[in-house]
């Protein structure tokens, strides 16, 4: 699957985003190894911490069907923003410890625009289990 591929299925993941209170649609596709893809929206509530991104729904579904980090080959993300979305912190911190450190993740826009980089480049000091020990 390419890039582009990856980002269309982003986009058209979004669509299925619950988003009254921000008006800020966002999906996310997770390729794997085996070429299956894992898509998530952001899902919003009335009580804002309960809120889950598109991101952590996406790898969660992958993990719910027997995914591991292992498997996991690139992420794209879409929204209609100004600019590439972006991972919040907590997105940040959960792709930290079971995503790919090197893998390509694919922020983009409606615009087209797109930035390729890496959970360890948008999180070079991961809080990790051997911060616990």
């Amino acid at each position: 699957m390419t890039k582009e591929e990856l980002i269309e299925r982003a986009k058209e993941a979004r669509k299925l985003s619950y988003s009254p209170y921000s008006n800020f649609a966002v999906g996310a596709a997770l390729l794997c190894k085996d070429g299956e893809v894992y898509v998530g929206a952001n899902i919003e509530n009335s009580s804002y911490p309960l809120c889950m991104c598109a991101e952590r729904n996406a790898l969660y579904n992958a993990y719910m069907h027997g995914k591991k980090k292992e498997d996991f080959v690139a992420m794209a993300l879409c929204a209609a923003s100004d600019d590439p979305c972006s991972p919040c912190g907590a997105c940040r911190q959960v792709l930290s410890e079971i995503f790919p450190s090197s893998a390509p993740i694919y922020m983009s826009n409606l615009k087209g625009q797109v930035e390729e980089t890496t959970i360890k480049e948008l999180l070079p000091y991961a809080f990790s289990a051997d911060d616990l020990k």
